[in-house]
């Protein structure tokens, strides 16, 4: 009991929510792998892989509106703790016997899967303005914008570990032995996330009314609308049909496509922890950072769309194209994620940091629902000109939102 207690500062709170976050990115970095390319190798299609991630991302979207109003009601301790459970039941429903394992399984697993990360990222994300001092002066915004991108980044690099995983364990221990390896560590970091975190993180001090869930300001509808647009630029090319161009077109096995998943998630994650340092010409962002970030990723899009659709050294230009991708990529998600704790309502963090990730999860819908269409369609090209739509529509959004004053 005393080490418990010695866990109930800000900052120890802090690394409890972070260590949590942690090992459940990890395993659902792992299951997406293990996902794609399991039941790639066991015929399925790819607009019918990505038919399995419909209910993960779709469910994502109702949870994080929902998820934000809950976490200001009940605390956020609960809801993080809700969604560690229902990863738990989500990687139990995949042990089943192979001939159980049918499509409609499977998205309902994915869709519990995807209610529990949603609570699990909004819980995260929320808590940090609760256990940070409020924002408003430089060094306060400064400091904030460096733990928000300390643990969106080290979330992320820890998502390309999970990849490697994922991809490591299916070609070891098949599908159902790396299931297994999963649930353990979540199901211990489940129980002592139980005993430890702070029983009212994050719950208002104001009643919260239910119709305050899609009433949000000017600037945080533009942000969210912004973040839609830019994941959904990813997504189109990234979760689908990437994955499976490097299997059929480079006949890369599946340790291999892991590994690079991975390595490009892990860089992608450093640069994001990095963010502050990288952009420091503007140390806090706000509209004009985000702007100018936008339309530097707008035309590494264009290049890289071009280089392959006019198959310039499509091997060479696709990978070294996409790691810059992921660093311009790395520093607009940045900086989307430290303005959205800084708009957010201190009396309901939660309620705000939901309708945005709402937004997020619509992206990541639409991204990867037109990612196994595109694909399957048109190849990988179609997907790469879906994504610089994308990515202008986002950088105009982002040029709505306001600047410093200072």
């Amino acid at each position: 009991m005393n080490f418990i207690a010695k866990l109930r500062s800000p900052f120890r709170q802090y690394l409890v929510v972070t260590a949590n976050y942690w090992l459940f990115t990890l395993t659902d970095g792992a299951l997406r792998m293990l996902i794609v390319l399991h039941f790639f190798s066991q015929g399925y299609r790819p607009l019918q892989i990505a038919m399995l991630f419909v209910f993960y991302e779709a469910f994502g979207v109702v949870t994080n509106l929902l998820g934000g109003w809950l976490g200001a009601k009940v605390g956020l301790n609960k809801t993080m703790n809700i969604g560690l459970f229902l990863q738990i039941i989500a990687l139990s429903m995949l042990l089943a016997p192979e001939q159980q394992l049918s499509m409609l399984w499977l998205m309902a697993a994915q869709a519990l899967s995807g209610i529990a990360k949603d609570l699990n990222k909004m819980s995260a994300k929320s808590a940090i303005k609760t256990l940070l001092p409020a924002a408003g002066s430089s060094s306060a915004d400064t400091r904030m914008y460096t733990w928000v991108a300390a643990l969106t980044g080290s979330k992320n690099t820890l998502k390309g570990v999970g990849f490697f995983v994922g991809g490591a364990l299916l070609a070891a221990l098949g599908f159902t032995g790396a299931i297994s390896v999963l649930l353990l560590p979540l199901i211990l970091i489940w129980l002592f996330s139980l005993l430890v975190l702070q029983k009212d993180l994050g719950r208002a001090k104001t009643n919260i009314k239910f119709t305050q869930l899609l009433a949000k300001n000017r600037k945080i509808n533009y942000l969210s609308a912004a973040r839609l647009f830019l994941f959904a630029s990813r997504d189109v090319w990234f979760v689908i049909a990437l994955p499976l161009y490097l299997a059929s077109a480079f006949n890369w096995e599946h340790w291999q496509v892991g590994s690079f998943f991975a390595i490009w998630i892990i860089f992608y994650g450093l640069i994001q922890s990095m963010a502050p340092k990288l952009t420091r010409r503007s140390v806090v962002p706000d509209g004009g950072s985000a702007t100018r970030l936008g339309l530097l990723l707008l035309v590494l899009c264009l290049m890289l769309s071009s280089a392959f659709s006019l198959d310039y050294f499509v091997s060479i230009s696709l990978v070294a194209g996409l790691f810059v991708f992921a660093a311009v990529f790395a520093l607009n998600s940045a900086q989307h994620s430290y303005l959205i704790i800084k708009y957010a309502d201190s009396n309901a963090v939660s309620l705000d940091v939901g309708f945005y990730y709402m937004a997020n999860a619509a992206g990541r819908l639409a991204g990867t629902v037109l990612s196994g269409l595109l694909y399957q369609s048109y190849g990988l090209a179609a997907c790469l000109w879906v994504s610089v739509l994308f990515v202008a529509i986002a950088s105009f959004l982002a040029s709505k939102l306001p600047r410093h004053t200072r």
